[in-house]
């Protein structure tokens, strides 16, 4: 026990020093969160109808695409069934935040 301690205390940490110390480097297949090109979307509700968690909605007569965030798995079926795609699978995770859980887009 004692060499544990002592090798405790003049070693590395075993964890990151996180927010100060070097961003994390993404597997190349990690899948962290869904982002859209809002002007290329055509609102025609396919992603919506593949989503098996019910998290995205589309509205087509107000051309507005939402997305709750915590009720998406990031299962990828929605940015397999886009027809324009739109949808991309980013490697970088949801960002902590207090306003809501809820992304709402919508073009002009």
């Amino acid at each position: 026990m004692v060499r544990t301690a002592i090798k405790s205390l003049f070693g590395r940490p075993a964890t990151r020093r996180y927010p100060f110390g070097p961003k994390r480097a993404y597997y190349k297949n990690t899948r962290g969160s869904i982002k859209i090109d809002i002007t290329g979307c055509i609102f025609c509700g396919l992603c919506q109808k593949k989503c098996p968690t019910g998290a995205i909605t589309v509205t087509k007569e107000e051309k507005k695409w939402q997305i709750d965030r915590l009720r998406c798995i990031i299962c990828g079926y929605c940015v397999e069934v886009c027809p324009k795609k739109c949808l991309k699978m980013e490697p970088d995770y949801t960002g902590p935040s207090t306003g809501g859980r809820e992304d709402t887009y919508r073009r002009a």
